[in-house]
C-alpha cells in the first residue's frame, strides 16, 4: 500500500461532513503497517453544532480527541451506526487498525472483549513487559498544527509498545485473520462462512474462533457490514441504482434483504437515502 485510501466508504451524507471538517488519511511508520490501516485526523471550527454518522468499519481504533479537555481512548468494533455531535471547534488524532491488528497490542485479552465499547487506553493496551501503558498525554497527539508532527508522534508511541522501540512482535495468527478479513473485503465473491473456511483449509468453527480472538466480531458479520457499504457507496454516487440487481450482486436472496440490513444499519431504506 503506497498510500492510505481515499474513499469515504462508510461515511452517511459524506459530502455535508466534508464540507463542515478537514479530514486527512495518512500512512503510518513501515514497521507498523501490517497492523495498521491509517491514521485519520479531524480539524473542525463550526458556527452551529452537526452531527456526524458512519457505518464502522470492522476495526479497533484508538482516538485522541480535543472537545471539551484532551482525552484518549481505544474503540472497539461498533455493531451499529455510530453518531459524534461536532461543536465548535475541535480536534482528532485517530487510528484505524486492520482487522486482525489490534490484538499484537493488547495480547492479553480477546479483541472480541473490546467490540461495542470505548475506553481508556490504560484499561486496554499493554507495555512491553505486559504492564498496563502509561497513560500518554493526548496533547502530544493533538497540540501540534502539523499534520506530520501529530502523525510522528503517533508513530512513535505505538513504536514504543514494543519490546525494542519497533512495534509488537509478529504474531501469525493475527496475520492469518487480517488476511482472511482482507479476503472478505475485496472478494465479492465470498458470501460464505463456509467458502472462507475451506479457503483457508480450516473449519467453521476455527474461523469463528480466530475472528472473535483477533478481530473481535464474527466473519458472517463482516460479510455482512461490507455489503452494507456497498449499499451506502452506491446510494450516495450512483445516479440511479438498481436494487435488485445490486442485491444479487451481493449475494443476497433478493432485495428484500437488502433492504433490511441496511435500513437496520442506517436507519432508513436505501431508496429513501438515495432521494435524501
Amino acid at each position: 500500500m503506497a498510500a492510505p485510501r481515499r474513499d469515504t466508504r462508510g461515511i452517511v451524507d459524506a459530502d455535508e461532513l466534508l464540507a463542515r471538517v478537514r479530514f486527512r488519511r495518512y500512512l503510518p511508520a513501515g514497521a507498523l503497517r501490517p497492523y495498521l490501516e491509517h491514521y485519520w485526523l479531524i480539524d473542525w471550527d463550526l458556527t452551529e453544532p452537526y452531527a456526524t454518522h458512519v457505518v464502522p468499519h470492522p476495526s479497533v481504533n484508538i482516538v485522541f480527541q480535543q472537545d471539551q479537555e484532551p482525552r484518549g481512548e481505544v474503540a472497539g468494533i461498533g455493531l451499529g451506526l455510530f453518531t459524534r455531535k461536532l461543536e465548535r471547534r475541535g480536534r482528532v488524532s485517530g487510528v484505524q487498525f486492520r482487522p486482525g491488528g489490534f490484538r499484537p497490542f493488547a495480547p492479553h485479552a480477546p479483541v472480541s472483549r473490546w467490540t461495542g465499547w470505548h475506553l481508556p487506553l490504560t484499561d486496554v493496551l499493554r507495555a512491553p513487559g505486559g504492564d498496563p501503558v502509561p497513560d500518554p498525554d493526548p496533547d502530544a497527539f493533538l497540540a501540534p498544527d502539523d499534520d506530520h508532527a501529530r502523525v510522528a508522534a503517533l508513530d512513535a508511541f505505538l513504536l514504543g509498545l514494543g519490546p525494542h522501540g519497533e512495534g509488537p512482535a509478529p504474531d501469525p495468527r493475527a496475520g492469518l485473520a487480517t488476511a482472511l478479513a482482507d479476503r472478505v473485503r475485496h472478494d465479492r465473491s465470498l458470501r460464505r462462512v463456509t467458502d472462507l473456511a475451506r479457503e483457508a483449509g480450516l473449519t467453521v468453527r476455527a474461523v469463528q474462533r480466530l475472528f472473535a480472538a483477533y478481530v473481535g466480531v464474527g466473519p458472517k458479520w463482516i460479510i455482512l457490514r461490507h455489503r452494507v457499504h456497498e449499499v451506502l457507496e452506491h446510494a450516495e454516487n450512483d445516479r440511479a441504482v438498481d436494487w435488485a440487481a445490486l442485491a444479487a450482486d451481493l449475494g443476497y436472496a433478493d432485495q428484500a434483504h437488502l433492504v433490511r440490513d441496511f435500513t437496520a444499519t442506517v436507519g432508513v431504506p436505501p431508496a429513501a437515502y438515495r432521494r435524501h
